[in-house]
């Protein structure tokens, strides 16, 4: 084959890609989103699913050489698996928006850190590979409407996690294709995944993403080779997807990071605003749940889909946190009920206690079209409380602080560090990892993954911080 096919260039793009394509800039955004990773996996590792998790590593293989956050040591693809899934978790993580689906350019974040460790590479190193999995995940994002199309946004998350880790690995050009063709092929992941009744996959799909992605990327490594075609075919992504994709691999910038948003709340993105809006009525207005007798949240039509009650299906009943985080009804209703939507609003005890269950059926969620024409460049929503004595408070809310237009700052970002992890981490070790994730270019991995050694695996301290407000 004379002309490079897609996989290769993007090859080519990962192999190319240097310290200096990131700009000083892009590295203070990155290390942002890097707190902000460590922050949402510390927040997770309570849960239910990570010790049935640790259990199967000790029935598998065991010892290795990565760091699970919270102790223990496991092989890079079990690493990769564990690590990714304690990120999605609690649903804090960036987003990545698109007109026709979104990703969670984190979602990189578990795979390409056990590929660091395991190559026991810099913070330098950890940091360029990221960024070029970021960059390769979002380019796919905005050019294919992945998810409209009937797909998981874990498809483009192989390639990605396949490419930075190849790139750790110190794959050339050619193998790092290879790697990402090898991990994609198998990966065609469908967004029924999304569907009620969510499941547990739904967070958890890309940690397997990543898991096969590493170990691609080591088979690649020792020669194995994948189907260099992967996109053009016969019967390739193109084809699947029914439409070109077209990305210009020529172009070396590693600058998407600028274009990530942020969670103050542990919901869906789209419930974001909503969540917003619906803290400032009830604060603003004195509002109790004693008080409501309705309330209406217009939003743009995929957010109705996939939270609201529309084509992702009803959300009268949820029973579980993979149910709650992508129901605006109930998410609504925990925040009138409680003033905060985190982690302990996510813990299937409080999602079906009787308040929860009696004042989300009060709520009701329709599609606008006026928002949704704005979306996915503005996530416009509007909440209207009306009260049992007669009173109506509404508020039009664009937007979010963490969007584009409002992003999150450094501070803010570690402020939300500390809410998530102070049951997990005294203040002296939060300090340090603050201050390392601050200067990472300076620092190893197997540095920061020290401290996340340190951190406990259950709550070990008083829970003070109200959250984010």
């Amino acid at each position: 084959m004379s002309a490079l096919t897609t996989v290769q260039r993007i090859g080519r793009f990962a192999y190319d890609a240097r310290p200096d394509h990131l700009s000083p800039q892009s590295r203070t955004v990155f290390r942002r989103n890097i707190l902000d990773s460590l922050g949402c996996a510390i927040a997770a590792l309570p849960g239910v699913p990570f010790k049935a998790l640790r259990e199967q590593f000790d029935e598998y293989r065991g010892t290795g050489s990565c760091t699970l956050i919270g102790g223990g040591k496991t092989s890079p693809d079990q690493a990769a698996l564990y690590n990714s899934g304690l990120v999605r978790y609690v649903d804090l993580l960036d987003s990545y928006m698109s007109p026709g689906g979104l990703c969670h350019p984190s979602d990189n974040f578990g795979t390409v850190l056990a590929a660091a460790e395991h190559a026991q590479a810099s913070g330098e190193a950890f940091m360029l590979a990221l960024a070029v999995a970021y960059e390769i995940q979002s380019r796919i994002t905005a050019i294919v409407p992945v998810m409209a199309k009937g797909f998981n946004h874990a498809i483009q998350l192989a390639l990605s996690a396949a490419a930075g880790s190849g790139k750790l690995f110190g794959l050339d050009a050619q193998q790092i294709a290879h790697a990402i063709a090898i991990a994609t092929v198998d990966n065609i992941s469908l967004t029924c995944v999304h569907s009620e009744p969510v499941s547990q996959w739904k967070g958890f799909s890309p940690g397997i993403t990543g898991m096969r992605a590493v170990y691609s990327a080591s088979l690649a490594k020792r020669g194995f080779t994948g189907p260099l075609r992967l996109f053009e075919g016969p019967n390739g992504l193109v084809r699947m997807f029914d439409q070109p994709i077209d990305v210009d691999w020529d172009d070396p910038r590693l600058d998407v990071i600028h274009k990530t948003v942020m969670k103050k709340y542990c919901s869906l993105i789209h419930g974001q605003p909503v969540l917003e809006a619906t803290l400032e009525l009830k604060r603003k207005n004195g509002i109790h749940a004693e008080d409501i007798d309705e309330v209406t949240c217009d939003i743009f039509q995929t957010g109705f889909d996939i939270a609201g009650g529309g084509a992702f299906g009803p959300k009268d009943e949820p029973q579980t946190k993979e149910q709650a985080d992508y129901n605006l009804k109930y998410l609504i209703a925990a925040a009138l009920l409680d003033d905060q939507v985190g982690p302990p609003q996510l813990e299937p005890e409080r999602v079906q206690a009787n308040d929860a269950q009696a004042l989300l059926k009060k709520v009701h969620v329709r599609p606008d079209a006026a928002f949704t024409s704005r979306y996915p460049h503005a996530l416009n929503t509007r909440v209207t409380i009306r009260c049992k004595n007669g009173r109506v408070v509404s508020k039009e809310h664009v937007g979010f602080e963490g969007g584009l237009e409002n992003p999150l700052t450094w501070e803010r970002t570690v402020e939300k560090f500390h809410w998530l992890s102070e049951q997990y981490a005294d203040a002296s070790l939060r300090k340090e990892i603050i201050e390392l994730v601050s200067t990472l270019e300076n620092h190893s991995v197997a540095e920061l993954m020290q401290l996340m050694t340190r951190v406990s695996p259950v709550p070990r301290f008083p829970a003070e911080h109200p959250g984010i407000q």
